[in-house]
């Protein structure tokens, strides 16, 4: 079916229960997803049948247990239970929470504190999980009589209770709990016509039909997970191959294995997968690759990094993946997903700007000591966005840098019970105008229609009236000595007697030794003051795995900074600026 024939097909869907009723009445024996397991050729394969069949089950244990119209928490692994889960509550007319699953003996406290905001009445896992859980874990769990429900031991035959629910595109579908990079973790509203309105979005973006092939290790409790891996190949109706994103951190070549064998078109990760591949893959490995059928590789992380993406072109080139099939894009949780994509098959842009420039807030093509920017691709039809002073309110002239503001069908209603960030963050509006617009938070600018994404509003560093991004200081610091973990530095700023001042979080990478702390010491303070003319007032040392990430692997400073003061870092050397 050709693309234009695929979205007409889709028009008339405005929720998610009715689209997979109707492939699993049109396409039954078709694919819907397939799992990978831990071995190579150990794969589980669902048909969109099978998939209803298995989604009518939950769903009739919910609705038998009254809690239609109620809001209920996943707590899986990534993984089958995770995605039938998720359509169980929608075919029962349940909001899903999803949530990610702490690690053994790990604190539980997130899962609670997201349970008693979203006021959840269930937390749906499996038998095993629920068996495994302590009788003090079960307690701070169960918020005022959270029910405690297993998804894979479902009475025979079940489903043929099901009752379909009143379901429309005003039916909240999600709370899509924010990642905390900044903060404390909010509840999106995403109502399943922004779904849709996303979905179909994607698909335009990306070109997807049924003769696409999807291969993602994002976890479903990932906006990009969800959305863009598991989603996306529901809504276009072609096969998606997934595997546990522990499974690719073990092993990231699994990821490229799988595109191979797959024959994939489309993938998708942040930033820092891509980087991974590179230290990982060894010439021998690279050499088994076939990685001429991708066509579209998303980079959806902010900012996606220029060297990543020479990088990645470079080192898996002779494997025969194209540097135009480089797709860096922007989204986020309050936008269901996607903002902005390029146009599929064009060669990544990157504009070279003036350093000094972007201190003062201004886009400028370089001439001298420069900072390389990614476009990340155009607005969809359906999308506008302003580039907006943050502190009054008004559109930024041609090429200022100034908070990113989107309005979109796809925008969410808001978060969950603030009605007062709701309004400030939701419906913003600039003067005369009647539009309501989201608030990114994000710094950004726009170029020949192309829209640069610079950093967070929140995170960025204010020493001696000029402007720092942090992920530019994050990679000077990263480079300076190879026994730098990857994507293991934090920057932030600090108080200290002479006002705001730099303070920096680095990783060691394993293996380390303690005589190359003095080595490190002297090569990122040499290298920060080179690139950036600042001088480090507290630079930390701390061991591998020390700094806190979201659970898409963003660097959160703000916790860092925190845990720093308080002390609470795996430190191995903490050295201060005279």
């Amino acid at each position: 079916m050709s693309l234009l024939s695929q979205q007409k097909n889709m028009a008339h869907e405005t929720n998610f229960v009715s689209l997979m009723v109707h492939r699993a009445a049109v396409s039954p024996n078709n694919i819907a997803f397939c799992f990978q397991g831990e071995q190579n050729g150990d794969e589980t394969i669902f048909s969109y049948q099978e998939v209803d069949r298995r989604a009518r089950a939950i769903a009739t244990m919910l609705q038998q247990q009254g809690l239609t119209n109620e809001r209920a928490v996943l707590l899986f692994q990534p993984g089958i239970d995770y995605i039938l889960s998720i359509l169980g509550c929608w075919y029962a007319g349940v909001t899903a929470v999803p949530v990610y699953a702490p690690r053994l003996n790990s604190s539980f406290d997130r899962i609670r504190i997201i349970i008693k905001d979203a006021q959840a009445a269930a937390l749906l896992s499996t038998s095993a999980v629920l068996a495994s859980l302590i009788s003090d874990e079960l307690n701070t769990l169960n918020i005022h009589g959270t029910q405690m429900l297993a998804t894979d031991n479902l009475a025979e035959n079940i489903e043929a209770h099901w009752e379909i629910p009143t379901i429309n595109g005003d039916t909240l579908a999600v709370l899509q709990y924010t990642s905390g990079s900044t903060g404390n973790p909010k509840g999106v509203r995403i109502f399943q016509k922004h779904l849709i309105a996303n979905s179909r979005m994607i698909s335009r973006a990306m070109g997807s039909s049924e003769e696409s092939v999807g291969v993602v290790w994002i976890p479903p409790y990932h906006d990009m997970g969800l959305v863009g891996g598991i989603l996306q190949p529901f809504y276009a109706g072609f096969p998606v191959h997934l595997m546990s994103p522990v499974t690719f951190l073990q092993r990231p070549i699994r990821w490229l294995e799988a595109i191979t064998q797959h024959r994939g078109t489309i993938s998708a990760a942040p930033n820092f997968a891509y980087d991974l591949c590179v230290r990982r893959a060894k010439p021998e490995q690279i050499e088994q690759l076939d990685l001429s059928s991708w066509r579209v590789a998303v980079n959806g992380a902010e900012p996606v990094r220029a060297e990543t993406i020479q990088r990645f072109y470079e080192t898996f080139a002779p494997a025969g993946f194209k540097r135009n099939t480089l797709f860096p894009s922007y989204g986020m949780a309050e936008t269901t997903l996607l903002i902005s994509a390029p146009q599929v098959g064009h060669d990544v842009i990157i504009l070279q700007a003036e350093r000094d420039a972007l201190k003062r807030g201004a886009l400028v093509t370089a001439e001298g000591e420069s900072i390389p920017l990614v476009s990340c691709g155009q607005v969809d039809d359906e999308t506008k966005v302003a580039i907006v002073d943050p502190d009054n309110g008004t559109l930024r002239n041609a090429n200022e840098i100034g908070e990113i503001w989107v309005s979109s069908p796809s925008v969410a209603d808001g978060y969950w019970d603030k009605p007062e960030a709701t309004q400030e963050i939701f419906h913003a509006r600039l003067p005369g105008d009647d539009t309501h617009w989201l608030r990114t938070g994000d710094l950004g600018v726009l170029n020949n229609n192309n829209l640069y994404v610079t950093g967070r509003i929140k995170d960025m560093i204010l020493i001696r009236g000029h402007n720092y991004y942090p992920h530019d200081i994050e990679a000077t610091a990263l480079a300076a000595h190879p026994v730098i973990r990857a994507q293991g530095a934090a920057a932030f700023a600090i108080d200290t007697a002479d006002g705001e001042g730099l303070g920096l979080v680095v990783e060691m990478d394993r293996g380390w030794q303690p005589q190359h702390i003095q080595e490190a010491t002297t090569a990122v303070r040499n290298a920060i003051s080179l690139d950036h003319q600042l001088q480090i007032s507290e630079l930390v040392f701390v061991r591998p795995n020390s700094i806190p990430k979201t659970s898409s692997g963003k660097v959160q400073r703000f916790l860092t900074r925190s845990r720093l003061i308080a002390k609470e870092l795996n430190v191995c050397c903490m050295e201060e600026a005279a």
